[in-house]
């Protein structure tokens, strides 16, 4: 994971606010222009549920980006990632936002619907006023539905148009000034096929497990909260590029639940076979058998935080256990460290708070980040 160091390269005017890395607040740069922003994450610096501030130039400028920022912020794993994908897009967002002024000759128009109508108009899902955004509909191999979206700039076809699309990786188009659209639907349909094996390893886990986290997992999505059961679970996080190796994998859970769990995983590496699906090898290293969708029901799994007595806090699940066995109540990493900071009895040393259970009054131990091996 990118260090501060890193952060500080990217955004020179992005300061952090806090000892604990969860308050930045500066400046963004893109086109020579600084625009006002603050960062807010949760105590166990989860991207994903991270609170973002900005002033009323930048929110109106990313206003047509809100839904891509954040796909970005549920897919990157640290805040440098994230901070480099959000001044590309706005980079974006300001070229496309110039090029709103700037009048379109005839030409663009003519060579713009020459070029719908060669690739088929059954391709095309939405086509704007303006002519200057276009989303184009395409179906994989597997009959997964897929967009992508283009912005057109006033030179368009000298320079090509910016693509969005909802990958796990980086899409970077090979463009000419005598290509058309149809090149570009083509380079979208190869990658389609590049990512089939990832998004295939994923359906079967989508399809064949309960998946905590995300709910609504996106294409660009990389990460799996698993069930395995009764306030236990394993995270995985599978390399788009390479699916079928072993993905990075912590457990969340009561120590007494996870350790068992790690062991096995640790001592079967070994086994790990890339020509078997990437749920099948992980059912034979842990030698369990995921809780099935069939017989199961997500609420089975799903037990409130014993502090704020729901299950969602602003999109995250309860993810620390009381180690406990004749306890072992689920907690919000948030409201539990907030709650360990209020008592008087609580200590901390660095990102570790040392406290009680408020349920058992058992020692516990909370950490600001719950990545474990």
């Amino acid at each position: 994971m990118a260090g501060p160091r890193a952060l500080l390269r990217q955004c020179p005017l992005l300061l952090p606010q806090d000892r604990h890395g969860t308050a930045y607040e500066g400046f963004v740069t893109a086109q020579g222009r600084n625009f006002h922003i603050r960062i807010l994450l949760p105590v166990d610096l989860q991207l994903k549920n991270a609170r973002i501030e900005c002033s009323w130039r930048l929110k109106r400028i990313l206003h047509s980006y809100r839904h891509i920022l954040k796909q970005r912020l549920h897919s990157c794993p640290d805040l440098v990632s994230f901070m480099v994908e959000l001044k590309t897009v706005l980079e974006i967002a300001l070229k496309n936002t110039q090029d709103l002024h700037i009048p379109r000759p005839p030409e663009y128009y003519s060579c713009l619907v020459r070029d719908l109508e060669i690739l088929g108009w059954n391709r095309v899902a939405y086509v704007d006023t303006g002519l200057s955004t276009v989303k184009l509909k395409a179906e994989d191999s597997c009959g997964r539905q897929h967009l992508i979206t283009l912005k057109l700039n006033a030179k368009y076809p000298t320079e090509p148009p910016d693509c969005l699309v909802d990958f796990p990786v980086p899409f970077a188009v090979s463009w000419m000034p005598q290509n058309s659209l149809i090149d570009i639907y083509n380079q979208f349909l190869a990658a389609l096929e590049s990512l089939k094996e990832f998004w295939d390893a994923l359906d079967e886990i989508d399809g064949k497990t309960w998946v905590l986290e995300p709910e609504n997992p996106t294409r660009s999505a990389t990460t799996r909260r698993i069930a395995i059961g009764n306030n236990v679970s394993v995270n995985i996080e599978v390399d788009p590029r390479h699916p079928n190796m072993l993905p990075e994998c912590y457990f969340l859970g009561a120590d007494h639940e996870v350790n068992p769990l790690r062991t096995k995983l640790n001592n079967n590496m070994h086994l790990w076979d890339p020509e078997v699906s990437l749920l099948q090898n992980l059912r034979e290293l842990l030698g369990i058998e995921f809780p099935s969708r069939a017989v199961l029901e997500k609420s089975d799994f799903a037990k409130d935080c014993g502090i704020c007595y729901a299950y969602r806090l602003e999109g995250s699940t309860p993810d620390h256990v009381c180690d406990d066995p004749r306890c072992g109540q689920p907690f919000h990493q948030a409201c539990l460290y907030e709650w360990l900071q209020g008592l008087p009895t609580s200590r901390q040393s660095f990102n570790v708070i040392f406290g009680e259970c408020p349920y058992c009054n058992k020692p516990l131990t909370l950490k600001s980040s719950m990545k474990k091996l």
